[in-house]
């Protein structure tokens, strides 16, 4: 099973864990920049379903995304680890959270709302608010690491057990029982 390892991920369960996963490959360096130019983090707000329209997005806007995207991966995988929070990382998170996100209304039809007006450090702190209401949440505990040795993606695990292991059944999960299988069989 081939997958295209610049291709977004959305395995995440919430859009600011999502926005981590833009950053692949970590175990490896340098990774995977999976939005390397500022039309890549503009595609990646569409894809992610934040908005529908190709919003302008800056060399600083995409600096400032990469920072944010870090320091919402470090707090994360703080918690999944169990290590105490990154004060620069919470600073970093509270400052975009604090920004203006994108007003919030109903489609023309009334059945569903969606961003309006949306620009690129709006939908950031969109993300960060994200981050911070899973972060401050006791569903926070359920922040995982895929199992895979060669993955490094975080995810909500909202199984009932709470025991999911990978972050994609379809591509981890699937290698992985490839590779016990073929064990087996080589045995």
């Amino acid at each position: 099973m081939f997958q295209d390892v610049a291709a977004f991920r959305f395995v995440g369960g919430r859009v600011s864990v999502d926005f981590t996963a833009t950053h692949g490959l970590r175990w490896r360096e340098p990774g995977v920049e999976r939005i390397p130019a500022p039309a890549d983090l503009a595609r990646w707000f569409i894809e992610a379903g934040l908005t529908d329209i190709t919003v302008p997005v800056s060399a600083s806007a995409l600096r400032s995304a990469h920072e944010l995207r870090e320091a919402l991966y470090r707090l994360m995988r703080g918690r999944v680890l169990e290590e105490p929070p990154d004060r620069r990382a919470i600073d970093v998170v509270n400052r975009w959270a604090a920004k203006a996100p994108p007003a919030i209304g109903l489609t023309a039809d009334g059945s569903a709302k969606r961003l309006v007006a949306p620009t690129a450090h709006g939908l950031l702190a969109f993300v960060a608010r994200d981050g911070v209401d899973l972060l401050g949440a006791s569903h926070a505990d359920r922040l995982r690491e895929c199992s895979s040795d060669t993955c490094t993606l975080l995810y909500l695990d909202t199984s009932r057990a709470g025991s999911r292991r990978w972050c994609s059944m379809e591509v981890c999960g699937s290698r992985d029982k490839m590779a016990r299988y073929r064990r087996r069989a080589g045995d």
